[in-house]
């Protein structure tokens, strides 16, 4: 199945909803990091939620930034996403390896620790939004479902997950996210809680081999469910030559002439999806006149 979201509404419009599949998603993300299992289910759990949220944003540029900083071996996830279904992300420590919990399940919550998620949206104003919230449990879903209330004070409920073939693979990917309006009724809110009650886990769902759409059908049965939008989902970076040359400038003047002095080419790899970028002694000594030297030789500002 190919990765995608779709964006629904129920009870007449008294419930939003997203759900997607994300396979695609969270095995590139593995196969461009060598995340370990633990990770991989980490870090895919982190990339479905990017991507549903990004779907939330009203502008066309706007950009919503997930991190999640722990005390535990991962050290801290991130996720990028935009408003069309493009997503990226990477964590700290990718290779950490831990026992399963007793039933069988990988601890993520071992992986990541207690610690804060944040939410940020650059909207192209002059100060990103920034929401913070400590974890509850570590697991993503539930940290997300607690940020949406007390940051965000819309009730919500958050499913997350990924399932891994035995040779360590991703086998199924997804989420969902359901949120109630503000004049949401009390009969709408105890069917809705009745139906969650009888779901087991986002990966049985799509394991069974439903899609997104029947997933909502079986969260929202009996309040009318109404599919607005179908969105493709991709592991997508936007990462060039061009962008890693300016963070080379970034660096400083001293900085950049320390690595045209060792003589020797320079590697360097996005965070996001691992390219690598190998610059030559000469090419880094264009990039240095050209970032630094204007107007015949004259001084540039670093």
């Amino acid at each position: 199945m190919t990765d995608y979201m779709v964006r629904a509404a129920a009870a007449d419009a008294q419930i939003r909803a997203f759900a997607c599949t994300t396979r695609g998603v969270a095995e590139r993300a593995r196969q461009a990091h060598n995340t370990s299992p633990v990770i991989t289910a980490a870090l895919g759990r982190l990339l479905s939620a990017g991507a549903m949220m990004g779907a939330m944003l009203k502008g066309g540029q706007d950009i919503l930034t997930l991190q999640v900083k722990g005390d535990g071996p991962a050290g801290g996830l991130t996720v990028t996403a935009d408003s069309h279904g493009n997503v990226k992300g990477y964590a700290n420590v990718p290779d950490v390896l831990l026992p399963p919990k007793p039933n069988g399940k990988l601890d993520v919550s071992g992986a990541v620790g207690r610690g804060y998620l944040s939410v940020i949206k650059d909207m192209g104003l002059k100060e990103p939004y920034v929401g913070q919230t400590e974890l509850q449990t570590g697991e993503i879903a539930e940290d997300l479902t607690y940020y949406f209330a007390a940051s965000e004070q819309v009730p919500s409920s958050v499913g997350l997950g990924v399932l891994m073939e035995r040779n360590n693979t991703v086998r199924q990917a997804g989420g969902f996210i359901l949120q109630l309006m503000p004049y949401a009724e009390e009969s709408v809110i105890g069917r809705l809680e009745q139906n969650l009650s009888r779901v087991s886990s986002v990966t049985s769902i799509l394991d069974a081999g439903n899609s997104p759409e029947q997933m909502l059908e079986l969260l929202l049965e009996g309040l009318s469910p109404q599919v607005t939008d179908r969105i493709p989902v991709q592991f997508s970076c936007s990462c060039s030559r061009e962008k890693i040359e300016k963070v080379l400038l970034s660096t400083g003047r001293e900085e950049l002439s320390s690595m045209i002095r060792d003589g020797e080419e320079i590697e360097v790899k996005c965070q996001f999806c691992n390219t690598s970028y190998v610059f030559g002694v000469e090419e880094l000594k264009k990039i240095y006149e050209t970032g630094f030297y204007q107007d015949g030789g004259g001084d540039a500002q670093d």
